[in-house]
C-alpha cells in the first residue's frame, strides 16, 4: 500500500509570513483577490528592494489565482529575483497556505479537507529601481 506525499513548502525562508482575517473576506467567504495581490506585492517588493540596494517601484504584475485562501490560514509567501535589467528586476512569487488555525471544509473541493500545504497563487512582478525623488535610476552591479 503506499502512502500519500505530503505537500510541502519550498525550500528557504519565505519573504513573508501572515494570517488573513474576518476583514479580508470577500461575500463568498474567501479572501478577497486584492488582499492577496497587496501581500504578494510587498513580499515582491522586498526580494526586489533587497537586490536593488535601495526603493523599488511596482511597474508590472501577472498574477494566477490557484485555491481560494480563508481565515485562519497560515499564509507564507516566497519570492525570488528571477531576471534583472539595467534599472529593472524581475521577481517570483507564490503564497502557500498552511491550515493554521483554518478549520473550514472546502467547498471547491467537494467538501474536502484540502491537503496542506497548497499553493494559493503565483505571480510575477516588475520592480523599477527608484532614487529619493522618485525617478529611475541603475542597478548596483552584482557582486
Amino acid at each position: 500500500m503506499s502512502e500519500e506525499k505530503r505537500p510541502s513548502l519550498p525550500e528557504g525562508q519565505p519573504a513573508l509570513r501572515v494570517m488573513p482575517m474576518m476583514a479580508d473576506i470577500n461575500g463568498f467567504g474567501a479572501v478577497f483577490g486584492g488582499w492577496t495581490m497587496s501581500q504578494l506585492d510587498i513580499a515582491g517588493g522586498s526580494a526586489a528592494m533587497l537586490a536593488a540596494g535601495g526603493k523599488v517601484t511596482t511597474a508590472a504584475a501577472s498574477i494566477d489565482f490557484e485555491r481560494p485562501l480563508r481565515v485562519g490560514n497560515l499564509v507564507s509567501i516566497y519570492a525570488e529575483v528571477i531576471g534583472r535589467g539595467r534599472s529593472s528586476l524581475k521577481v517570483r512569487v507564490e503564497a502557500f497556505a498552511e491550515q493554521g488555525a483554518a478549520t473550514y471544509v472546502d467547498e471547491l473541493a467537494g467538501g474536502l479537507v484540502p491537503s496542506y500545504p497548497y499553493r494559493a497563487a503565483s505571480a510575477e512582478f516588475v520592480f523599477v529601481a527608484i532614487d529619493e525623488e522618485g525617478r529611475k535610476r541603475e542597478l548596483p552591479p552584482l557582486a
